[in-house]
């Protein structure tokens, strides 16, 4: 339906107005009828459509029909099709009778004047601003929906520059305009108009701090743009010129969704009229566009790697050689974060989750920051930040717990859950099984990732781990078949029963951690008939098999898509489980490539029996396993090659946009 404004008429003195091209005028046809009129005859110019709504029926008017009934109330519109070429060049003329005369009782003379005022961005998500039929007013999802994305600026285009991009009013960059997403303002018609009206670019107070906007006017110097909208400003008057029709705003965004801000804005152009010097301006007309701001979006295990990332520390040198040597087999560039930059907090997976921000016309990485901020704290900020690369942090107000680290923080690759499809995944964080004292995630963090919509997050059972991350448990890596991966998940169970194979095959002498200076070296049948050890191993399988439960649920799986690998914890419920052997989920995913902690377990006709398990359960998948030694350097201290390393990946091809939330 067509953009409606009311006009009121007078028999005493012609009154003028503006027609927006696309919309409707209503004329108040019995507010101005003289006293004792009966009837009315409407006329217009041949630029000028009318049209009577009477007994709620919409009539053309017609040439046949003379006058028109007052009674009960008729409503008379109005429509033009071409612009003026001058001021008040159409017009429409309505004379009143009253009953059985043939003279007008009183005449109301309007004169019009058609301009085009549309404000439009790039609804159709095709990279570039066109003219809509759309409903720009409103935003919606799927491969059928409609509606313009903003992006974070949240990278740092100018390296010389202090903080992120959105942090000033300044453009420094034409990279920097290319972050950002186009508003163009068209405005057309007799130039006097928009000397004698004002038009407003505006945007909605509790959008104003979300967004930033600028305009360089019909300059293209970098030196023109001027920070126009956003924060303190609410609106902007433009000046159209006498030759240009079109400006043209850059709008960047400052927050991504979150507690209070679904992510959506909304942009308004609007034309004022002053009816009378000395009193206040009214708005004539209203054109209104609405933006998504792009979600932050996590990458899985299955996406291809671009980068990998590693912490040089004091003694950890065999291990990054061997992620290098595996970076190398998979043709993936290696970064090694160096002392000065972790100040030997080794921990990188824990300290960021590399994802993305996507726009029809833009896509660039962005880092989160965890809260955890310890050696590492300033690394993403300072190493990480740059061109076309973004940052984004939560803090935990409340303090950081162990469950704030990003080893807690993974995402599924692309399910579908009884007919409702996940196109990029689901998030998955750990949490305390719903009891008093228990451990979760900062509440900061979990409402920013819930907002997202696009990777719907699932809360599994973490807090029964001494350090409490979920991919101490579980990872996923590529399969040709079924659903284009395998769950992954720590198996107690498993792991028992391998164990008792190799004993009934005469092998229970054969003992763990061979090579290993001042480690004990417990053989199988120690392992096995070790009670306390089993019996905590049982509550670890329960654990685990109370999140095999949830991820089944939550991401449809079956059975035949999940591997159980051989897993044994040790520790108490008190002070929480941690692996008794390197954990082997705990891995590095490269594609085909995988970096797996080497477990040291017992040697089998010369060996090791855990890991030709292992082996026997992926390699028929194509994937190549290659076990890291990372005992003293990770394992030790608690955590294992996943935990040393982070891996920057491609996005996803599907567009967050097409996901029905």
């Amino acid at each position: 339906m067509a953009q409606q404004r009311r006009v009121q008429l007078s028999t005493q003195r012609p009154t003028s107005t503006v027609c927006v091209l696309g919309t409707e005028l209503s004329l108040d046809v019995c507010g101005s009828a003289p006293k004792g009129a009966v009837s009315f005859h409407a006329q217009g110019t041949p630029g000028v459509r009318l049209w009577v709504v009477h007994d709620s029926q919409s009539v053309k008017l017609p040439s046949s029909v003379c006058r028109w009934p007052l009674a009960p109330g008729p409503e008379l519109l109005l429509a033009m099709d071409s612009l003026s070429k001058d001021v008040g060049d159409e017009k429409v003329r309505i004379s009143y009778f009253r009953e059985a005369g043939a003279v007008p009782a009183g005449r109301a003379l309007l004169y019009l004047t058609c301009v085009e005022v549309s404000l439009d961005a790039d609804v159709n998500r095709s990279g570039a601003v066109s003219r809509t039929l759309l409903d720009k007013t409103t935003w919606t999802w799927g491969p059928e929906g409609h509606g313009a994305v903003l992006l974070v600026n949240c990278d740092r285009d100018d390296p010389g520059a202090e903080g992120l991009d959105s942090q000033d009013r300044a453009v420094r960059s034409y990279d920097d305009l290319k972050d950002m997403s186009q508003l163009l303002l068209r405005t057309r018609g007799p130039h006097p108009i928009f000397s004698g009206h004002r038009l407003l670019l505006h945007v909605d107070f509790g959008d104003a701090d979300k967004v930033g906007v600028f305009y360089g006017g019909s300059s293209a110097a970098l030196g023109e743009f001027r920070h126009v909208l956003g924060g303190p400003k609410l609106a902007y008057s433009v000046r159209p010129g006498r030759h240009q029709h079109e400006s043209v705003f850059y709008v960047e965004g400052l927050a991504f969704p979150d507690v209070g801000f679904s992510g959506l804005v909304s942009f308004h152009a609007t034309l004022l009229e002053s009816p009378d010097k000395g009193l206040p301006e009214t708005p004539i007309f209203t054109d209104t566009v609405v933006l998504r701001v792009a979600p932050w979006i996590m990458t899985p295990n299955t996406a291809a790697p671009l980068e990998v990332f590693v912490c040089g520390v004091d003694d950890n040198e065999g291990f990054v050689a061997a992620v290098a040597a595996l970076a190398e087999r998979a043709q993936c560039p290696l970064t090694v974060c160096p002392p000065p930059q972790n100040r030997q907090d080794r921990w990188i997976q824990d300290e960021l989750e590399f994802g993305y921000v996507q726009a029809p016309h833009k896509t660039f990485p962005v880092v989160f920051d965890s809260p955890r901020d310890r050696g590492l704290k300033d690394f993403p900020i300072r190493s990480i930040l740059g061109p076309d690369f973004g940052y984004v942090a939560r803090q935990a107000p409340e303090g950081a717990s162990s469950l704030d680290s990003f080893g807690n923080l993974e995402v599924s690759p692309p399910v579908t859950v009884r007919g409702k499809e996940y196109p990029l995944g689901r998030i998955l964080i750990g949490s305390s099984f719903p009891r008093l004292g228990g451990r979760r995630m900062a509440k900061a963090v979990r409402d920013f990732l819930v907002a997202q919509k696009v990777q719907a997050p699932v809360e599994l059972f973490s807090d029964w781990l001494q350090v409490g991350h979920v991919d101490e448990f579980l990872t996923f890596v590529p399969a040709p078949d079924r659903k284009g991966f395998r769950l992954l998940l720590a198996s107690p169970s498993a792991c028992y029963q391998l164990l008792r194979e190799k004993q009934e095959e005469g092998f229970g002498e054969a003992a763990m951690f061979q090579g290993l200076e001042k480690v004990p070296k417990p053989t199988i049948n120690e392992i096995l008939a070790n009670e306390e050890l089993r019996r905590f191993n049982n509550y670890a399988q329960s654990c685990i098999s109370w999140n095999r439960d949830i991820l089944k649920r939550a991401l449809g799986l079956a059975e035949p898509d999940i591997l159980d690998i051989p897993q044994l914890f040790q520790g108490d419920v008190a002070s929480g489980a941690k692996a008794f052997f390197p954990g082997m989920v705990n891995m590095l995913v490269l594609g085909r490539h995988l970096g797996i902690p080497k477990p040291f377990g017992p040697a089998v006709g010369g060996r090791c029996c855990l890991e030709q398990r292992v082996r026997e359960l992926l390699e028929p998948l194509g994937l190549s396993c290659t076990f890291i030694d990372d005992f003293f350097s990770y394992h030790v201290l608690a955590g294992d090659v996943h935990c040393g390393t982070n891996v920057r990946r491609k996005p996803f091809a599907f567009k967050w946009w097409h996901v029905v939330p």
